[in-house]
């Protein structure tokens, strides 16, 4: 589960003549998914989020709302019709598997993988990307409502994790939904948004936690990993991990364990570069004659410049 604690609020009114555009995926942002990249600012080279953050990479130009795991994308996740309008055109049949996969097929121009693009009229229009095969409900033509189910989030297309990349443009223009006005400097609150209900800008948080007997996998983490409920008392080894996104060079992450007898571990390590999305992991081997018996907690927490951005925590029985 996702737990931001710092979170910025980036709605207060809406352009005259724009359009209200929804929040265009059914799950709780922060809780069961989050964005993971924004609408790129940086004219030039460089690159810069709404919140002057590294959450975005050069050009690009719209947002990805991302689910945690693999998991949860095969549990399905519907994708929304963010405003009324027509269906302008749609594609499916894509496979989903990330793009460095060497058994991905050729994209051929077909970054967006299976999608949907929808006219609201008078320019507008938004378009969804990566979707799942074979999930896309509506055809070209379609009148469709806000908050109408369009497919599912999937993994198709020029991408390495399942989400959904949502492109709003009026009259052929990209716009950033968090600030539509190209002026509004990154950092501070825009005079006005796209978004009919406040979302909330979070520069980090968690993607997953949990306890395990090693140092697990990325791709097993990725794929959905779950923390058991319980372990014998001569499991191998005690080891608590986090994933988490947005993680900043400089940022700190300190992860604990804290059993029936007192605190087992306590690791607080430096992040040494910036990147999207990251794990880490701590643990200590069985003690002789085995775990004592009992609840065990484990706390994980990151701070930013003395700033606690994101807390986790997970509980565990060992019998």
């Amino acid at each position: 589960m996702i737990r931001p604690l710092a979170l910025l609020t980036l709605a207060l009114a809406t352009p005259a003549g724009a359009f209200d555009f929804a929040q265009p995926i059914a799950c709780t942002l922060g809780t069961d998914c989050h964005v993971q990249n924004y609408f790129d600012r940086d004219p030039g080279a460089g690159t810069a989020d709404v919140g002057c953050g590294n959450l975005t990479y050069n050009g690009h130009d719209g947002t990805d709302f991302a689910l945690p795991s693999l998991a949860a994308m095969q549990a399905g996740v519907d994708v929304l019709a963010a405003a009324p309008g027509t269906v302008r055109g749609i594609r499916d049949g894509m496979p989903d598997i990330a793009i460095s996969d060497p058994a991905a097929p050729p994209l051929d121009g077909r970054d967006c993988g299976n999608g949907v693009a929808i006219d609201h009229g008078d320019g507008w229009e938004t378009q969804y990307c990566h979707m799942k095969q074979g999930s896309i409900r509506v055809r070209t033509g379609d009148r469709v409502e806000t908050g109408q189910p369009l497919g599912l989030v999937g993994l198709s297309g020029n991408t390495e994790f399942p989400h959904l990349h949502l492109t709003i443009r009026k009259d052929g223009t990209e716009l950033d939904p968090f600030a539509p006005e190209p002026a509004t400097a990154c950092g501070t609150v825009p005079p006005d948004t796209l978004w009919s209900a406040p979302l909330a800008y979070d520069p980090f948080g968690f993607t997953g936690a949990g306890f395990f007997t090693a140092v697990p996998e990325w791709d097993a983490i990725k794929a959905g990993l779950d923390s058991p409920a319980t372990l014998p008392t001569d499991a191998p080894a005690l080891v608590l991990w986090a994933s988490y996104f947005g993680p900043r060079q400089g940022d700190e992450l300190t992860l604990a364990i804290t059993g029936p007898q007192g605190e087992v571990i306590r690791q607080t390590i430096p992040i040494d570069r910036t990147q999207a999305i990251a794990f880490r992991a701590v643990g200590k081997r069985t003690p002789q004659g085995g775990w004592p018996a009992g609840s065990y907690s484990g706390e994980i927490a990151l701070t930013r410049n003395g700033v606690e951005l994101g807390r986790q925590g997970v509980m565990l029985t060992v019998e």
